[in-house]
């Protein structure tokens, strides 16, 4: 059987993650393993039982929802499960291009864990923020930050619905943005926990260390079609894989577009692989008729598979 699936980014992570499929499957315990020998620290007992502030920081998390991301793929495999096509939310990229074929797991693990510094030390050198904005159309907050670019670097940075976005750039700019969206009629409108402006051009600096360290890694060939964040279209080439991880960061993530495409494609039960449920519920607000199944946990994993039968 063959399913499109959806990779989760960062913000899904949580404490207790993955411990039931550790708990229930031995090839998950192997991953953890093995992830715990590559990275060079406990990833299985942060992951498992650590402290959620540990746990949130851009390197550990991003590691830690791409294992959880691999394990529940590996078990789907074992199950007779396999990609149609793929896309992965920002960080979820990785994971999408695992289940691809294009990444082995534990180079993905370092790859990540790698994009996490590089995020980090980047958000140091070019300070910026993010915020929220939802129950605005995108024309109208198109024209918010057009407005806010007077006082500096502010764009949009994910398209997670049709009403539902994230900004993202310097503080005064940002700040600028968000008052202007509420005045433009937006129901909801709040600063998000993170230490750095990413998707916007504040991360330009990351391009080049991450493209090199990109390419210190063999990686494979595309098998399935996957769908890049950057230009919210299907992806079989290669050559392209790379430039399109490199620029990511400074990009935006058109997820709208990339699930409307995705939806155009979809047969069989869309699967979310990894922890949380967040990208079903941009779903529902993108198209009610494609239903995504979570496989945050054993017992969802085990519904869907009794549906397949």
């Amino acid at each position: 059987m063959k399913s499109p699936m959806l990779f989760p980014g960062q913000a899904s992570q949580y404490v207790g993650m993955g411990k039931d499929y550790y708990d229930r499957f031995p090839e998950a315990r192997e991953l953890y393993r093995q992830a715990n020998q590559t990275l060079g620290f406990d990833i299985t007992e942060l992951s498992f039982s650590g402290d959620l502030e540990e746990l949130t920081k851009t390197h550990n998390a991003q590691p830690a929802i791409l294992l959880h991301s691999i394990v529940v793929l590996t078990v789907l495999e074992g199950q007779g499960i396999r990609p149609s096509i793929v896309a992965g939310h920002s960080l979820g990229e990785f994971s999408a291009l695992v289940a691809a074929g294009f990444f082995k797991p534990l180079d993905a693990l370092l790859i990540v864990r790698r994009r996490g510094e590089l995020m980090f030390e980047s958000g140091l050198e070019r300070p910026g923020t993010m915020a929220a904005v939802i129950g605005l159309e995108v024309t109208g907050l198109t024209e918010a930050v057009a407005e806010a670019s007077v006082d500096g670097i502010v764009v949009i940075a994910n398209y997670n619905s049709p009403s539902q976005f994230s900004i993202s750039g310097e503080v005064e700019a940002v700040d600028k943005a968000m008052a202007l969206a509420k005045d433009k009629g937006a129901k909801r409108v709040m600063k998000l926990q993170v230490s750095g402006a990413f998707h916007s051009p504040l991360m330009e600096p990351t391009i080049s260390p991450l493209r090199k360290y990109l390419e210190k890694f063999r990686h494979g060939h595309l098998t399935v079609p996957w769908v890049a964040n950057v230009t919210g279209k299907v992806v079989e080439d290669d050559d392209q894989v790379l430039d399109l991880l490199s620029r990511q960061l400074s990009s935006p993530v058109r997820w709208v577009d990339s699930m409307r495409l995705l939806a155009d494609r979809a047969e069989g039960p869309v699967l979310e692989v990894g922890p949380g449920k967040v990208l079903a519920g941009l779903m529902k607000r993108i198209d009610e008729a494609i239903p995504v199944h979570p496989l945050t946990d054993v017992g969802s994993f085990a519904a869907v598979l009794e549906g397949s039968e």
